[in-house]
């Protein structure tokens, strides 16, 4: 009994493990995705672009963001005067923007007390909830070390305007993030598992000496699950809106638009992994391998901003980052026309060159 057991388990061993590809999933891909997580991955709010544009004579003003750069909490947004603040923050150009009141803080504060108005971009309630107390503490010290006056005692008084999520709801940051993250799922998840299925049970070679072209077999194996992905939109927008009260203030045909080009780059994704996958096994660790990574590097729970440089070009490349900033551009501030062109411009060369990838290996490997 125990030899014929010991042979069971010897042959699963080697059966799990004689394909390279399994090998590289089972113990490489681990130590690379968590190198990348542990670098990457942060709590920490920091890396907020801040906009001001203190005059000469405004020297408070100037102390204040100054300080706010230096703090490393903050990046500058040097921007061309004569620039509204709201469309910058619209425009994703800006985090957060300080505004001083007409003729300028310092003036201002010669006359007795001063307003300083904080602007906020909330779609990211985690960003937008660090800001202001940031600020107000920076304010606090340049209130001390340079006019020489402590607490109770500030003469600042920090006027502070959240905009697209003025009551800092959850939902309205969390819900694009898992409608974004379902899509893809739904959609990489079943296109991977279509040729290594057919591979799996043996009617691949029937399918490839049938008289249809490879790109007839690519696009016969995606198309379906095109339109099945895109059924899937309505109804989860459809909760967003009516059950978790998430707004949609832009164009509903271009969250479609946009929604369409998600699904045709990740279904192109998870054709290009069922081509690289010789099993229905390889092919869900192949497509969970990708999208562990894809939605802790979307911004859905970590912000972007925090990690470093070289992830940031990483995250660059994930088709889920680009797919949920256009959602919350969309749905939370109306969707700036050259946002939205740019990131669906991204997207539409993912799945171009995913296709591309995916019929050069049909052709070759396949």
């Amino acid at each position: 009994m125990m030899s014929t057991l010991r042979g069971f388990i010897q042959k699963e061993f080697k059966q799990a493990l004689r394909d390279p590809r399994m090998r590289m999933l089972l113990f490489v891909a681990p130590i690379i995705q968590m190198t990348l997580f542990g670098v990457a991955i942060s709590n920490d709010v920091k890396n907020i672009r801040l906009w001001a544009q203190p005059d000469s004579k405004d020297s408070v003003l100037e102390h204040i963001y100054q300080r706010s750069v230096e703090s490393k909490w903050f990046l500058p947004a040097r921007i061309d005067r004569n620039v509204d603040p709201y469309e910058l923050l619209r425009s994703g150009k800006i985090d957060a923007a300080l505004v001083p009141p007409p003729g300028g803080l310092t003036r201002a504060l010669g006359r007795g007390k001063a307003d300083l108005q904080l602007l906020v971009n909330a779609t990211n309630v985690i960003q937008a909830q660090s800001v202001e107390g940031y600020i107000r503490s920076i304010t606090s010290q340049v209130v001390r070390d340079d006019l020489k006056q402590v607490p109770p005692v500030i003469p600042i008084r920090l006027d502070t305007r959240v905009l697209y999520n003025p009551t800092l709801e959850t939902s309205y940051f969390m819900v694009p993030g898992v409608m974004s993250m379902l899509i893809c799922l739904v959609t990489i998840v079943l296109t991977s598992m279509s040729i290594s299925r057919e591979k799996e049970m043996g009617t691949f070679e029937m399918l490839i000496s049938a008289p249809v072209t490879a790109f007839e077999v690519i696009m016969g194996k995606t198309i379906p699950y095109v339109v099945l992905g895109m059924s899937n939109v309505p109804l989860i927008l459809g909760v967003a809106v009516f059950v978790f009260g998430v707004p949609m203030r832009g164009y509903l045909w271009v969250l479609l638009v946009a929604s369409f080009v998600f699904v045709c780059t990740t279904v192109a994704i998870g054709t290009l992994i069922s081509t690289i996958a010789g099993s229905q096994q390889q092919a869900t660790l192949g497509s969970f391998l990708f999208l562990f990574p894809a939605i802790l590097l979307s911004g859905l729970m970590f912000p972007l901003e925090n990690m470093p440089e070289p992830m940031k070009w990483v995250s660059f490349l994930d088709p889920l980052s680009h797919f949920l900033a256009l959602v919350r551009n969309i749905m939370l501030k109306g969707g700036e026309p050259e946002f939205v062109i740019r990131h669906v411009g991204i997207l539409a060369l993912m799945a171009v060159v995913s296709v591309l990838v995916s019929f050069s290996r049909f052709r070759t490997h396949v």
